[in-house]
């Protein structure tokens, strides 16, 4: 398949960039506002940095941690692994100074989104984050709602979790969020990151094109990988029987409203049934 203009697959390590295994930023991706990193801290270390002007949400993939944002301090419990369960979260407002620091180590997403309104640091408690099942049959899967559009304030970010067990079909039916038509679509950038229970694993991402010269990728995906959604259909997302597969996708658009609102593919009518 045909990737024009910015990759679209980016395997882990190609897209690494200073303390940050995973470093994606409007500019590299060729648009204009979603942005994802993925930390990795040794026991005992820490991490600064500035929000410029974006906001952000610290969430833990594995360990815990303690967020300071401008003199507001926040521990977070974290987990033991993206699989074990849902986490708590730091929101980090833009124009604001960040640190990240863990006794015991870990890894953590900072996801984000460049943004005008400058809201207040806040910690998002693990029990308060919407879980829902979707799908039926071998398209069920498990979705955290931590900072969607209709369970947590942010000004532009939207960022969810899903859990793909393995040899399920997720991202289906295939769909988009590339025009934007009141009350039926919205325009998001989309970014999928990507963990496998076994790191052996592996996973297939399917975007088709919805417009001539569109996003056009069939990637065979492995832990730590991700995926640019710039626009088109999307979905597939297909694990590998016996291999659960975690993925993070983090989404913003230029829209007036802050909503998620996607069209199917005319060929698959099934919804989430």
């Amino acid at each position: 398949m045909t990737t024009p203009g910015p990759r679209l697959h980016l395997p882990a390590g190609t897209a690494a960039r200073g303390p940050y295994a995973l470093d994606v930023d409007p500019g590299t991706a060729g648009w204009s506002r979603s942005a994802l990193r993925v930390l990795d801290l040794p026991p005992g270390a820490e991490h600064t940095f500035d929000s410029a002007d974006a906001e952000w949400v610290v969430l833990p993939l594995a360990g815990a941690c303690t967020v300071r944002v401008d003199g507001e301090f926040f521990e977070l419990g974290g987990r033991e692994s993206a699989f074990a369960s849902v986490t708590d979260f730091v929101y980090v407002p833009r124009d604001a100074h960040a640190q990240i620091a863990s006794g015991a180590g870990g890894r953590f997403a900072l996801a984000g989104a460049n943004c005008e309104r400058r809201l207040p640091a806040r910690y998002g408690p693990a029990p308060e984050v919407p879980v829902e099942t979707r799908g039926s049959g071998g398209t069920t899967r498990l979705v955290r709602n931590f900072a969607s559009a209709d369970a947590f304030p942010c000004d532009r970010l939207i960022a969810v979790e899903v859990i793909t067990p393995g040899g399920h079909w997720s991202s289906y039916p295939p769909h988009k969020h590339d025009e934007h038509r009141p009350g039926t679509e919205s325009v998001l950038e989309e970014i999928y990151y990507y963990e496998i229970a076994d790191p052996r694993g592996r996973a297939y991402q399917r975007i088709s094109p919805s417009r001539p010269g569109g996003a056009d990728l069939l990637a065979e995906v492995r832990h730590g990988d991700a995926v640019l959604v710039p626009d088109g259909w999307h979905g597939p997302s297909i694990a590998q029987p016996g291999h659960d597969l975690y993925y993070l996708n983090v989404m913003a658009g230029p829209g007036p409203e802050r909503e998620w609102k996607i069209s199917f593919h005319p060929d698959h009518t099934e919804g989430y049934a």
